[in-house]
């Protein structure tokens, strides 16, 4: 027996936001809040995560919130031609405020909020507000070049980076929610609603010891479901998760590219997913699909 239509539509429905936005907002007035020590460098907050592409599940417990220095970035090179590179090369001085600065500034600006616990984490600045926990991502602008031939002509694709333990760590969360955005429209609205139901799927697989806590991570599960052709995601959720586990199952994953569009979903840094935990997460969602009862 294969899981009920009425159960998928369960899954398939986020969890009340409201919670979420309490916590993003304090989180925000505590930023507005602090007096910067050596002046208020430009910067952007914006959410990632779940909540921000609207595939929070009942289980979720936290907000990702991106707190991202615009005025010093590092930049991606390697597609541009010599010439190019002397231009850049010519048009930009380094920085005198560093990621390292702007970090210990918010670290001390949420660190002062008032009902605010706060502790460093290794990829972000985990905190506890009264509303919800929240991860908060501090980074600088990272911008991959295409074209230049001086700041006027320029053409790159902005992402975000971070120092962790493993070293610096390069994303594109505003790619992400652009694509993810455009596929859910695509779909008419399946999509998200596919990644929701996927989700709860892969708590369920932890709960019966089928996988393990950190082998099928969710950003990557939504990652994987994004190379799943668009014509699979239908209104009847019970067509979709068979129509997802059908295509996964035939296809060579190895090749898939994250939701940013940019990245490769598959690989041996320590922002990738191993092929095998993928393949393990498809093979027991097959087994959960085929043996509810």
């Amino acid at each position: 027996m294969t899981i009920p239509e009425n159960q998928l539509d369960i899954w398939a429905n986020p969890g009340s936001q409201a919670k979420y936005k309490d916590a993003h907002e304090s989180i925000r007035k505590a930023i507005a809040a602090y007096s910067w020590p050596s002046g208020k460098p430009n910067y952007e907050i914006y959410l990632q995560g779940s909540y921000k592409n609207s595939t929070t599940t009942r289980s979720n417990s936290d907000v990702d919130v991106v707190i991202q220095l615009n005025s010093t970035f590092r930049e991606d090179l390697s597609k541009l031609s010599q010439p190019e590179k002397d231009a850049y090369n010519k048009d930009h001085s380094n920085a005198t405020y560093l990621w390292d600065n702007f970090r210990s500034d918010i670290f001390s600006a949420l660190n002062n909020k008032n009902g605010f616990t706060v502790n460093q984490g290794n990829k972000c600045i985990k905190v506890k507000t009264p509303y919800l926990d929240a991860d908060v991502v501090v980074c600088m602008q990272y911008r991959l070049y295409e074209k230049y031939s001086n700041s006027v002509h320029e053409k790159y694709i902005e992402g975000m980076t971070f120092k962790s333990n493993e070293g610096w760590v390069v994303n594109y969360p505003k790619q992400h929610d652009k694509n993810g955005t455009l596929k859910s429209n695509n779909t008419n609205g399946n999509y998200y609603s596919a990644i929701r139901i996927f989700k709860n799927i892969k708590s369920k697989l932890i709960d019966n010891n089928l996988i393990g806590k950190s082998e099928a991570p969710s950003y990557f599960i939504e990652c994987l479901l994004y190379n799943i052709p668009n014509s699979k995601f239908e209104s009847c959720y019970g067509n979709t998760v068979y129509n997802v586990l059908s295509y996964l199952n035939q296809s060579d994953i190895s090749n898939f590219k994250c939701q940013n569009g940019v990245t490769d979903l598959f690989g041996d840094s320590s922002d990738q997913w191993s092929t095998g935990k993928a393949q393990k997460f498809i093979n027991s969602a097959i087994k959960f699909w085929n043996d509810w009862k």
